[in-house]
C-alpha cells in the first residue's frame, strides 16, 4: 500500500533516514499522529527494524512541534528495558538524520519484533478468555514497570502491538503521542483486552480494519459478555471499568489490572485442569497446535514429587529385603543373640551422626529481630475509601480503642478485590511524626492481605501513597514489619484482598491495630 507523503511516496523499496533504512512492508497507520508504521532494513547493520515515520510538512510549525514532542518522549523511552516493549535504537529528527525533502518530521527506530499482527489474530476469531488474560498480563507488566519509572508507553493503538512467537503481546512501534498520559496507557490495556475478547476496538482513533465497539444509548460501551456470552463476568467487567473514565468503580492502575488478570487466569486454568482429569487424551487444533496460557510449572513439580516417592519406595524395599536376608543367615548359623541388624527408624536424614573425627556444625541461628519501642496510639482514625463511600465509617475508631471486643468491618462483598474496587482501609493520624517499624493487626479471621502505606496528608489519592510494608493476616494477631523504619504522621492500612465468611461472601474484620516505632 503506497501512502502519499510530503516530498514523495512511502512505498516498499524507498530509502529514508539519510539513505540507511529501506522500507520493506507497512503494518499500519496511527492517523492521530500521522505516524506510519513500517518494517525496514538497516543497510548499515544488515538487520530488520521497526520504523515509526512521522509524516508532515516541515513548514507547519504546529505539526513540527508535536513531532518534536513525540521524538523527545521516544528518546526518553530508549533507556527503558522490558520484554513487553521493543527497544528504541535511534531517534531521527529534522536536521539530524531526516531532511526536509523526505516529507518526514522524524523517525523512531526500534528493534524488529518477530511474530504476528494483533489485527490479524483477532480477525480470525476472538481469543479464549484465559489466553487473552495471559496476553494482556504480559503487556500490563510492562506498563506497570514503565509507570514506576515515570514513562508513558503510548500503546493505545492496536497496530502498534504484535504477538510474539511465545504468545505475549509486545509494543512493537514505540512513540507515544505528545499529549498521552499514564491514564491513557491503563485505558489501552482495557481496550486491548476488549479487542481480544470481542474483535472490536473500544477507544477513539482505531484502524479502519477493526470494527468499533458498540455503545449503549447512555454512551457507555457494551460489555464484552453481551457480545460473547462465554466471556467470564470478571474479565468483561475489568475491560469496561478500565476503559471508562466516569463512575466510582473505575480501574486506574496497571497493578489493579494485574491482580484481576492473575485471579481470572488461575481460575480458568483450574477449571481446565479439572476437565482434563477425566479425559483420556488431549485435544489439539486441526493443525496440531496446542494453546496454553501458562508454563507447566505445576506439572514439573508433580513429576518431581512422584519421582521422589518412587525412589523412597525402592529404597525401603531394598532395606526390607536386606534385613530379611540377614535374618535367614543368622537362623542358619544358629545365632540367637541377634535377631537382625538394628535399624534406627526415628532419625531423619537431617539428624544423621557425623563421621568420626568430624564435629557437627552448630545450628544456624536466626538474625535478631529489630528492636521496637513502646506502642504509639494514633490521634485519629478514619475509613480510607477513595472514590466511594461506606464500609462502616462510624466504627473506624474501634480498631484503635484498645478493646479487642470492639472491631471495624468492611462491607460484605460478592466479589473479591479488585473486581469491584481496588481495596479499602483505614488511615491513621499521629499527633507528631513517628518512626514506624512494625504494625500489629488483630484480625477476626484469616485470608486477608494488607499493605502498609505512608502518606503526606490525611486524604491522599492512592497513587500519592507509598507501600512500605505488606503481609497476610492470620486469625488473631499478625505482625507486619516495614521494609525499613518509615518516618511519617499519616499511615494507611490498605486491604487488597478480603477474607471469606461462612456464606461465601468477602469481608475483613479488624479488632485492634498497634503501631510500634523503631527502638
Amino acid at each position: 500500500m503506497g501512502i502519499r507523503a510530503q516530498g514523495g511516496s512511502l512505498a516498499p523499496g524507498r530509502v529514508v533516514g539519510d539513505g540507511r533504512y529501506r522500507l520493506l512492508a507497512q503494518f499500519g497507520v496511527d492517523e492521530r499522529a500521522a505516524a506510519h508504521l513500517w518494517r525496514a532494513r538497516d543497510g548499515q547493520l544488515k538487520r530488520d527494524v521497526a520504523l515509526t515515520l512521522l509524516v508532515g510538512d516541515p513548514a507547519d510549525a504546529e505539526a513540527a512541534r508535536l513531532a518534536r514532542r513525540t521524538l523527545e518522549r521516544a528518546a526518553h523511552a530508549s533507556k527503558f528495558g522490558h520484554g513487553g516493549v521493543a527497544r528504541v535504537l535511534d531517534v531521527l529528527s529534522l536536521g539530524s538524520g531526516v531532511t526536509s525533502s523526505e516529507g518526514l518530521l522524524g523517525v523512531v527506530v526500534a528493534e524488529w519484533t518477530k511474530g504476528s499482527d494483533l489485527v490479524d489474530l483477532v480477525a480470525q476469531r476472538p481469543v479464549a478468555p484465559a489466553a487473552a488474560a495471559r496476553m494482556v498480563q504480559a503487556l500490563a507488566e510492562a506498563v506497570d514497570h514503565a509507570h514506576q519509572n515515570g514513562l508513558v508507553l503510548g500503546l493505545d493503538h492496536p497496530q502498534r502491538l504484535r504477538l510474539t512467537p511465545d504468545g505475549a503481546l509486545k509494543l512493537a512501534f514505540p512513540g507515544p503521542l505528545p499529549e498521552a498520559t499514564l491514564r491513557d496507557d491503563v485505558k489501552a490495556l482495557g481496550a486491548v483486552l476488549y479487542l481480544l475478547l470481542t474483535g472490536r476496538w473500544a477507544l477513539p482513533g482505531g484502524p479502519a480494519a477493526i470494527p468499533a465497539a458498540p455503545h449503549a444509548p447512555t454512551g457507555r460501551v457494551i460489555p464484552p459478555r453481551s457480545l460473547v456470552p462465554t466471556v467470564p463476568v470478571e474479565l468483561s467487567s475489568l475491560a469496561v471499568r478500565t476503559i471508562e473514565d466516569g463512575g466510582h468503580g473505575g480501574i486506574r492502575t496497571s497493578a489493579a489490572i494485574l491482580r484481576v488478570l492473575d485471579q481470572v487466569a488461575e481460575a480458568e486454568e483450574r477449571t481446565q485442569l479439572i476437565k482434563a482429569v477425566g479425559e483420556e487424551e488431549a485435544v489439539a487444533e486441526s493443525d496440531g497446535t496446542v494453546w496454553t496460557t501458562k508454563k507447566p510449572v505445576k506439572d514439573v513439580a508433580r513429576r518431581k514429587k512422584l519421582a521422589f516417592g518412587v525412589t523412597v519406595l525402592v529404597v525401603a524395599t531394598v532395606v526390607i529385603l536386606a534385613w530379611g536376608g540377614m535374618m535367614l543367615i543368622n537362623l542358619f548359623q544358629g545365632e540367637s543373640k541377634s535377631s537382625g541388624p538394628k535399624i534406627n527408624v526415628a532419625a531423619s536424614s537431617s539428624q544423621v551422626a557425623p563421621p568420626p573425627g568430624e564435629q557437627q556444625p552448630p545450628p544456624a541461628q536466626k538474625p535478631p529481630a529489630p528492636t521496637v519501642g513502646a506502642a504509639v496510639k494514633p490521634s485519629a482514625v478514619a475509613v480510607y475509601n477513595p472514590g466511594s463511600k461506606g464500609d462502616s465509617p462510624g466504627k473506624a475508631r474501634n480498631a484503635t480503642d484498645g478493646d479487642a471486643v470492639t472491631s471495624w468491618k468492611t462491607d460484605q462483598y460478592d466479589k473479591q478485590f479488585p473486581v469491584l474496587k481496588d481495596g479499602v482501609g483505614l488511615v491513621v493520624t499521629f499527633k507528631d511524626p513517628i518512626n514506624l517499624s512494625q504494625v500489629k493487626i488483630d484480625a477476626a479471621s484469616a485470608g486477608s492481605k494488607v499493605e502498609i502505606r505512608s502518606a503526606d496528608k490525611k486524604n491522599p489519592k492512592l497513587d500519592e501513597t507509598k507501600v512500605v510494608g505488606s503481609g497476610d493476616l492470620a486469625a488473631g494477631e499478625s505482625t507486619i514489619a516495614l521494609q525499613q523504619p518509615q518516618q511519617g504522621q499519616y499511615f494507611i492500612i490498605w486491604i487488597t484482598q478480603l477474607g471469606e465468611d461462612d456464606e461465601g461472601k468477602f469481608i475483613t474484620e479488624l479488632k485492634e491495630l498497634t503501631f510500634l516505632p523503631a527502638g
